[in-house]
């Protein structure tokens, strides 16, 4: 990052000003990292894509699963045109860009689409916000092939600076004010996975077979839209089943 250059250095320093205060949001993204991270992290190394694209998540969901006014969904915010383009079921039924693990990997393939187009990291980066087409565009029209030589609108231009900030916030907490400690953070989710290869007319019932209750089969599988699901002859689904004891159950 040339932050000899004032304008990189202001840009830059703005995301970070505005993270570090931005007490609430901030805390969440530190707290949520000890448990998504953990599984962002593998995944971008089997796809070589480098570690710090972990913090293009927090830039762009909080690490939360989200739905954006546009329609963008899930800890990677990709639009149902997208999703699709890239792998990912979305249905009534099923919606995996709810699911970190798959929708994780789309993201690394979107990622790597922009870094072949570009050959540079910072411009993929760029692109997931304005599309690898529009920095092609923007790119080719100012006759420039570095970001931040290319004059963008303002969400585009303050993407990669907000990502930069995250880094060095979520890296160092407690240099930006931050003091959290280690039982404040949220720990990874502790599972197994059973097969689903036949439809399900009840997931309450479905549950209640694996020893839970419905909402807690929606917090490991956020990906189940439904009630119900119908599946297709040779497709199989793996649902996440929290660690005995891992998680209290509340009773009736």
């Amino acid at each position: 990052v040339p932050l000899e250059n004032f304008d990189v250095y202001e840009r830059v320093d703005r995301e970070v000003l505005v993270n570090t205060y931005w007490h609430s949001a901030t805390i969440l993204a530190i707290k949520r990292a000890a448990r998504w991270f953990p599984v962002i992290e593998p995944i971008l190394k089997q796809n070589n894509i480098p570690d710090d694209f972990k913090y293009l998540a927090v830039v762009e969901s909080n690490l939360e699963n989200v739905v954006s006014p546009a329609g963008a969904t899930g800890y990677w915010q990709f639009i149902k045109s997208a999703a699709n383009q890239y792998g990912l079921e979305v249905s009534d039924e099923v919606d995996e860009r709810y699911d970190i693990e798959k929708s994780t990997q789309a993201a690394c393939d979107y990622l790597n689409e922009g870094y072949t187009k570009f050959r540079n990291w910072t411009m993929a980066a760029a692109s997931y916000n304005a599309g690898v087409n529009g920095i092609e565009k923007w790119s080719g029209l100012q006759k420039a092939k570095n970001y931040w030589n290319l004059a963008l609108g303002s969400e585009t231009s303050r993407y990669v600076s907000r990502i930069i900030a995250m880094k060095l916030i979520l890296e160092n907490p407690p240099a930006y004010g931050f003091n959290l400690k280690e039982e404040d953070l949220y720990k990874p989710l502790k599972y197994s996975e059973v097969k689903l290869d036949t439809s399900v007319t009840d997931f309450a019932d479905y549950a209640a077979i694996l020893g839970l209750n419905y909402k807690t089969l929606k917090l490991y599988n956020p990906w189940l839209r439904d009630t119900s699901l119908k599946i297709k002859n040779g497709v199989t689904y793996k649902i996440k089943v929290p660690e005995e004891g891992s998680i209290s159950l509340i009773k009736e």
